[in-house]
């Protein structure tokens, strides 16, 4: 049997026709060759999950995304999932949409309920849920820290309309001088120092011999120390102790009339004869002295002496 032209051309034109169909599927994530199971999953919004997004359970890939489209004029959405993997759950596990960030690109997982006995068949509809994507979470993140730079920015405002209104132009002057002051006590420290460092070096001999005798002094006083240390001051002080008990004892006797000096001092009687032979040896040597003749004479005629006369006393 001889195959026309017209024969080949078709025949390659149904390949061509299964090829795309094949293609197109297997873009989608759907394989002709393998069984598939479908659940449907409904939404109020689906949070930008596309068509051929993967489902997943416990992080394995078990299938796709095969169909999004409005449920009726309500507005809600329903999610065709094609499950290629022949892994049981039940019917009230759920079918969560999860992920994405600034550019889109949601995932679904399936979270298995192993509580429930009854296996979800293929055509049955899942619960769904939607958790909050990144930016959910940052605007949730966000949201706390935006209302506490705003209340920073009021504070900081407020601070800073505090600040305007203390430094006026008198105080913005008095700080300029202020600063202008404390540049000029700079400079005159600075100046103040070199002329103390110029005299340090200057007198950096005499500093040295003045240190030098200070050590000298400092040996000296260790050497006076050293020396009083060794002295036998227990002995001395044992000598005046005695010497003080003496005196003590000495003037203790004279008090009580003993010895010559203590009678001379205590008897009255002994006293007044000593101070009447005084006043007599006086008054004698008084008379000597007015009278010489009448104690030292001479006389060839034998003159007769003159009687004694008390001399009158002095006024």
């Amino acid at each position: 049997m001889k195959i026309t032209n017209e024969f080949k051309v078709g025949l390659l034109g149904i390949t061509a026709v299964l090829l795309v169909i094949f293609g197109y599927n297997y873009l989608k994530g759907e394989n002709l060759f393998e069984q598939s199971r479908t659940f449907y999953v409904v939404y109020d919004d689906v949070e930008g999950l596309s068509q051929s997004s993967e489902i997943t359970i416990n992080g394995l890939r078990i299938g796709t995304v095969s169909n999004i489209r409005f449920l009726n004029e309500s507005g809600k959405i329903v999610v065709t999932l094609s499950i290629n993997n022949d892994f049981n759950f039940s019917k009230n596990s759920i079918a969560k949409i999860y992920g994405g960030d600034f550019i889109g690109g949601k995932s679904m997982a399936i979270v298995p309920d192993y509580n429930i006995q009854e296996i979800a068949k293929s055509g049955d509809t899942l619960p769904g849920q939607v958790d909050d994507g990144l930016m959910e979470l940052v605007n949730d993140k966000l949201a706390p820290l935006q209302q506490k730079m705003e209340n920073t920015l009021v504070d900081l405002d407020t601070l800073l309309t505090s600040i305007n209104k203390i430094f006026d132009a008198e105080t913005r002057t008095s700080l300029k001088n202020s600063v202008t002051h404390l540049d000029e006590a700079l400079v005159s420290f600075k100046n103040t120092s070199e002329e103390a460092n110029l005299l340090l070096k200057n007198n950096k001999t005499n500093f040295s011999e003045t240190l030098s005798n200070f050590n000298k002094a400092s040996e000296n006083l260790v050497n006076i120390s050293d020396t009083l240390a060794n002295a036998n001051i227990s002995e001395s002080i044992a000598n005046l102790s005695e010497t003080l008990e003496n005196l003590n004892g000495l003037a203790k006797g004279l008090q009580n009339g003993e010895g010559n000096m203590g009678k001379l001092l205590k008897d009255e009687k002994l006293y007044n004869n000593l101070e009447a032979s005084t006043k007599q040896l006086e008054e004698l040597l008084e008379d000597m002295k007015l009278n010489p003749k009448r104690y030292v004479h001479f006389s060839i005629f034998g003159k007769k002496d003159k009687e004694y006369s008390k001399p009158e006393e002095k006024k």
